[in-house]
């Protein structure tokens, strides 16, 4: 799926981005994709998955969950899809912006992005914006908000943003590992076995998802829909 991400004439800052979504969640789904990236994707995807599995596996000990088996694996990394978004030069940076701040719906994402720069990660105060500079040959990896509904909070999903440069492109390539459509998603039971307060409700993901893209990214608004 293509789209260009323009804004809207009354608004008095633009996104200018163009994207193109690969979903990952069928075998006949590469059919789909654009044969100028179906191969590189399918590799990337092949050699990311193994990856994301692991990373979740580490993050999930810390909540008591020892490992992501078959019935575990549709609710921690049942839909995937790798993003390429290309960021063009813009001139009049005072009206115009790469991605609004918001925080990703995901369980964790993998982002892969060129050496232009203009990433953003709100700092834990919530009163200042951090940039992340680019390292050659690595990954930066985020939080989204079903880790953190899982959780209980006691990871936070990380609100972000993107800034467009006046003189250089940007090309970035996120991996979002989300649970399956049908998963409930909430507080695992091993984060409340010592009677820690609810801080989210079960809600079904495919109505997370759904609230949080039939409006504006504002920052972390879209968690409201699972709090208590």
């Amino acid at each position: 799926m293509f789209w260009s991400a323009i804004g809207e004439k009354n608004e008095k800052v633009l996104e200018c981005r163009d994207s193109i979504k690969h979903g990952c969640n069928q075998q006949n789904d590469s059919n789909l994709w654009p044969p100028q990236t179906r191969n590189q994707v399918l590799e990337y995807q092949k050699w990311a998955k193994p990856l994301a599995k692991n990373l979740l596996e580490v993050l999930l000990k810390g909540l008591n969950v020892n490992e992501i088996d078959e019935s575990l694996e549709p609710l921690m990394m049942g839909t995937m899809a790798i993003n390429i978004n290309y960021y063009p030069p813009c001139l009049n940076l005072s009206i115009t912006i790469g991605a609004r701040r918001h925080c990703d719906v995901s369980c964790i994402t993998l982002l892969f992005q060129d050496d232009t720069g203009g990433l953003y990660v709100q700092g834990t105060k919530g009163d200042n914006w951090i940039q992340v500079n680019p390292i050659k040959g690595a990954l930066a990896v985020n939080i989204g908000d079903s880790l953190k509904i899982m959780s209980n909070d006691r990871y936070k999903s990380i609100e972000h943003c993107v800034a467009v440069d006046s003189s250089r492109a940007r090309i970035s390539v996120p991996l979002f590992v989300n649970p399956s459509l049908d998963s409930v998603i909430g507080p695992f039971p091993q984060v409340l076995k010592d009677g820690e307060k609810l801080v989210y409700k079960h809600v079904l993901f495919s109505d997370y998802w759904d609230y949080f893209f039939c409006k504006r990214p504002s920052g972390k608004a879209s968690l409201d829909f699972a709090k208590i």
